[in-house]
Formats: C-alpha cells, sequence, structure tokens
C-alpha cells in the first residue's frame, strides 16, 4: 500500500490543526508521548513536527507534505512546493502578523530609528530582509524565547508574533509596523509532488481542508415556504448558485434550502420569518467543497 508522510505542527498550531482535519473527514489523536499521531485512513502516516522545522524536513523528503506557517518556508528559504493557503491559525481564521514593537516610552516612531540599534526575534531572516528593504543597517540577533521581555533591556527593538496585539500591549510594548503577514500553508516535497500517487493523495486534502476552511465560515438553513410567498423569501436568500426549491406533498408548499456565511443568518432569519417562511432550521457544516 502506498503511504503519504504528513507533517502535523507541534505547539501552538497543534489543535487548531487537528480541529480542521477533523472537520475534512480526518479524525487524528495526538499522545502526549509519541510524536507519531494515529488517524483513521491507512494511506496517511503522521508526524508532528515544529512548525520552525516543518519546511526543511519537507525539503529534505523526511515527510511528503506538512502544514505549517508561511513565514517559517520563507525563514528557512525552503524549496517546496505550496499547495494551498488555509487561513487558520492558533485563536482565529485571520492572518497572523510579525509586527516590530517597541517600549511604549521609546523615541522610535519607524523602523528608520532603529539604524545602529539591536533587534530581538525568532524570525532572523525574515527580519533582516525587511531592514533591508528599508535600508536600515540594525543588528539582529536570534530570541530563544520570552522575547516580549528582551526590550528595552536588551534590545531597543523586537519583531514577534501576533494575533490580536493583546500580549504586545500586556508588555507594555507599541507596535510600529507589520514586517509581513502569515497564514498556515499546506506544502509538498517537489519530488512527491511528482509522483502520481502522491499528488493525487495531497491533491484530495488541500481539496478536503479547503473546504473545511470555507465550511467553518458558513451555516445551512432549511424552511418551508407556503406557494404564495415564494418569490418574496427567495429573493433575499443568498447562496452559493441558487437555493435548492423543492415541492412538498399535497398542498404543502416548498422546501427550501441554501447555503449563507453564518453571520448573515442572525439578520436574515427574522427577515425570512416575516415573509412567511416556517420552521426554519439553522445546521452547521463540515466543509464546502466549491
Amino acid at each position: 500500500m502506498s503511504i503519504l508522510k504528513l507533517g502535523i505542527p507541534k505547539g501552538s498550531l497543534q489543535d487548531a490543526t487537528v480541529e480542521v482535519m477533523a472537520k475534512a473527514g480526518w479524525m487524528v489523536q495526538i499522545s502526549r508521548r509519541s510524536y507519531y499521531p494515529t488517524v483513521d485512513d491507512p494511506e496517511l502516516e503522521l508526524r508532528l513536527i515544529r512548525p520552525q522545522d516543518m519546511s526543511r524536513f519537507v525539503e529534505l523528503g523526511i515527510a511528503d507534505a506538512g502544514l505549517t506557517g508561511r513565514d517559517w518556508v520563507l525563514e528557512n528559504n525552503s524549496g517546496v512546493q505550496e499547495v494551498c493557503a488555509l487561513e487558520y491559525a492558533k485563536q482565529s481564521l485571520a492572518p497572523i502578523r510579525w509586527v516590530l514593537a517597541v517600549p511604549e516610552n521609546s523615541p522610535v516612531e519607524s523602523v528608520r530609528d532603529l539604524e545602529g540599534k539591536r533587534i530581538a526575534t525568532e524570525l532572523v531572516n525574515v527580519t533582516r530582509e525587511y531592514l533591508c528593504r528599508n535600508g536600515v543597517d540594525a543588528e539582529v540577533e536570534f530570541s530563544h524565547g520570552a522575547t516580549e521581555a528582551k526590550a528595552p533591556d536588551l534590545v531597543d527593538a523586537i519583531v514577534e508574533l501576533t494575533e490580536t496585539g493583546s500580549t504586545i500591549k500586556a508588555h507594555k510594548l507599541r507596535i510600529v509596523d507589520v514586517v509581513m503577514e502569515s497564514m498556515t500553508v499546506l506544502i509538498a516535497n517537489e519530488e512527491s509532488w511528482k509522483d502520481a500517487w502522491k499528488r493525487e493523495k495531497i491533491e484530495n486534502l488541500r481539496m478536503l481542508l479547503e473546504g473545511a476552511m470555507v465550511g467553518r465560515r458558513k451555516v445551512g438553513l432549511k424552511m418551508n415556504v407556503p406557494a404564495a410567498q415564494l418569490k418574496s423569501v427567495v429573493e433575499i436568500l443568498p447562496a452559493l448558485r441558487q437555493p435548492t426549491v423543492s415541492t412538498l406533498s399535497g398542498d404543502g408548499g416548498y422546501a427550501v434550502e441554501t447555503v449563507l456565511d453564518e453571520k448573515q443568518a442572525r439578520s436574515l432569519i427574522p427577515l425570512l420569518k416575516r415573509r412567511g417562511a416556517e420552521g426554519i432550521i439553522e445546521f452547521p457544516l463540515n466543509k464546502v467543497v466549491l
């Protein structure tokens, strides 16, 4: 049997990745004592790999494919195939940001004010390229952790990862600029991508993961609509293409079904009710494959 070796990001992205894979149809179980999660797919072999290392191991062929941040692919300058981007992070569905931050009372107002200064970050290579683009000559040192705590006593500024900015503010730091935005990406080893079976397996994985991401933002609506009110109801219904309309038995009117953004449902349901819809049901979706 052919096997695809897939890297799962260990650490902050781990739980979110397991959740997305469950929505896509794969049940992943991770033991605290093992770096080899189990999955209900005999064609998959999973390995827990730090996001910072994932692209290097995929490039080397230790894993055929993996999920990691685009930031680490760029940081490692890895020669891998980016299959797709998936907008999820530890806490949200939005891209994460690497920001340049300084102490609240720092005189620094822009990156150009850091000429000759010292910056701490885990994203060393990307930060150096950022400084070069802005014509700034500053010292960039690798941070092994607790980066926010190093300013102002040890460094003049930091480049750190943030989703909401709350940790930055909690450490009495001020964001000066966004160095880069990043999101989770599915990457593949270039030789594995050339293999017909592995490529099809990776493409299937991409299709269902993307479907799971779309499904997280959408819900389904079902309702019954009397014949006289059908036009009034259907004209306000959003849908991926067109709402599904089926005839109910007897003179029961119609059954109408559609898919829409979850945020739309709260304002739309009362309006549908006022236009004559009955028995309105909202239900979650695991995945929507477009």
